[in-house]
């Protein structure tokens, strides 16, 4: 077998032919070892597996949150919904508190959970795999659920939505109602509020 050297393709010219690819976009929850929350937006989220049931994300290796992840024994991965942009812009921001006024709801291990997302997985950490300037997380799913409405897609650099009606399947899912988990009580008004 002849091996053929790979052509040295540039970053950017690499960058804009990914963007073409359109993907979902998520944000991945975890707590630290100090029990501060920390998290990242990512569109390179995968199933893996169904028995046993993985699922994958890749983490940049610069993000401020990387240490969180490097030790952390659970994540959440939430899948956004169409009108969840800024939330999307907010975990992808570097050196600020991404959850200033945000609520959240403590899930497998402490992880918050965002209320208000189109779906959401929470993972035992299962491995964590260098692979150049990122870090793949394999998560070990043990709770998953779904809720109404539309995909967040990312394509060419930017956030969109779908038009057109959802699958039938889509609309009758048996997890149309956020559980427990979204549960947000107010300081001193002792109400709940849910996403």
């Amino acid at each position: 077998m002849t091996t053929v050297p790979p052509l040295a393709v540039g970053g950017e010219r690499l960058r804009a032919c990914l963007s073409q690819w359109p993907s979902g976009v998520a944000v991945v929850t975890t707590v630290d070892s100090a029990g501060v929350r920390r998290g990242f937006t990512a569109t390179s989220f995968s199933a893996l597996s169904m028995d046993p049931p993985l699922v994958l994300v890749c983490l940049d290796r610069g993000a401020d949150c990387k240490p969180a992840f490097d030790t952390a024994t659970a994540m959440a991965i939430h899948v956004l919904r169409d009108d969840q942009s800024p939330l999307a812009r907010l975990f992808a921001t570097k050196g600020h508190d991404k959850y200033d006024g945000l609520r959240t709801s403590p899930g497998l291990d402490g992880v918050p959970l965002l209320a208000g997302t189109l779906a959401r997985i929470e993972c035992a950490l299962d491995r964590r795999i260098p692979a150049g300037d990122h870090v793949i997380l394999v998560g070990l799913v043990r709770r998953a659920r779904v809720f109404p409405g539309r995909p967040l897609v990312h394509h060419a650099r930017a956030f969109h939505t779908l038009t057109g009606r959802p699958p039938r399947e889509a609309r009758n899912r048996p997890d149309d109602e956020h559980d427990g988990y979204d549960r947000h009580d107010e300081p001193g008004d002792g109400g709940e509020q849910g996403g």
